[in-house]
């Protein structure tokens, strides 16, 4: 990136946030498009009774509470109108699985693995994870919020249409992914990983913080505002080779 191309970069400022609600809304404003969040009626759940995951496993309409998946294979699997509360998800194997219409509310766990996974119309809130693998995974319609993810792995990811409301990301590395229409709003980002990621009406302007530690440079196609600008000028000054002195 060269002084040449800095105004050219893409990442529009805007002097007001706008918050949104779980009314079906979200953030957007003049120059990006708005996310679109998942609209879900759960129908009425049966209580899950099966003794664990299996691969390839289908589950349709049923509660998973407080379930301990710890260590299982459920790689492959399809969910299907479920939700998952309480459940503990350490180190538990679901790469490729299909996550569809469904709630993830106040799971646990470190080390879970749903690289290439697809999300479609799913809300997981006051998830407190670690190390979650994600990494060519598909999230649409997604929404995320409360709770605390650490070094989530998001590396050559497709997110369309997500939010991340209310919830802590401490060095998410989004590495290759591509986000369109994504929404940072309250939430703390720390330490994130934008390297050779690829923007598309991405609103960062409603998160509580932002801090950036690789990819600056890749902020074209972002909304931030002003005061994000001032906090990011060192690295951006960093990026562009410009030596900056009292």
């Amino acid at each position: 990136m060269t002084c040449a191309e800095f105004p050219q970069a893409g990442a529009v400022v805007s002097g007001g946030v706008q918050h949104g609600s779980m009314a079906r809304r979200a953030v957007g404003g003049p120059g990006v498009k708005a996310a679109r969040r998942p609209e879900l009626r759960l129908p009425a759940l049966d209580r899950y009774e099966g003794g664990g995951l299996e691969p390839d496993g289908d589950y349709d309409g049923l509660e998973f509470l407080e379930a301990d998946f710890a260590g299982q294979d459920g790689a492959g699997a399809r969910f299907m109108d479920c939700a998952l509360t309480g459940c503990a998800l350490d180190e538990v194997r679901l790469t490729r699985a299909r996550v569809l219409d469904s709630v993830l509310a106040g799971v646990r766990g470190v080390g879970a693995d749903l690289a290439e996974a697809t999300l479609r119309d799913v809300e997981v809130t006051d998830a407190r994870l670690g190390g979650t693998q994600l990494h060519g995974a598909a999230l649409e319609r997604v929404v995320i919020r409360g709770g605390k993810i650490d070094f989530l792995n998001l590396r050559s990811a497709r997110l369309k249409d997500v939010v991340f409301e209310g919830c802590v990301l401490v060095e998410p590395d989004f590495g290759g992914a591509r986000l369109e229409r994504v929404e940072f709003v309250d939430c703390a980002l720390k330490g994130a990983d934008l390297t050779g990621v690829t923007l598309v009406d991405v609103d960062l302007r409603g998160a509580a913080s932002l801090e950036i530690a690789r990819g600056v440079d890749r902020l074209s196609g972002a909304v931030i505002s002003p005061s994000q600008l001032l906090d990011l000028a060192p690295v951006l000054a960093g990026e562009l080779g410009i030596r900056v002195e009292g």
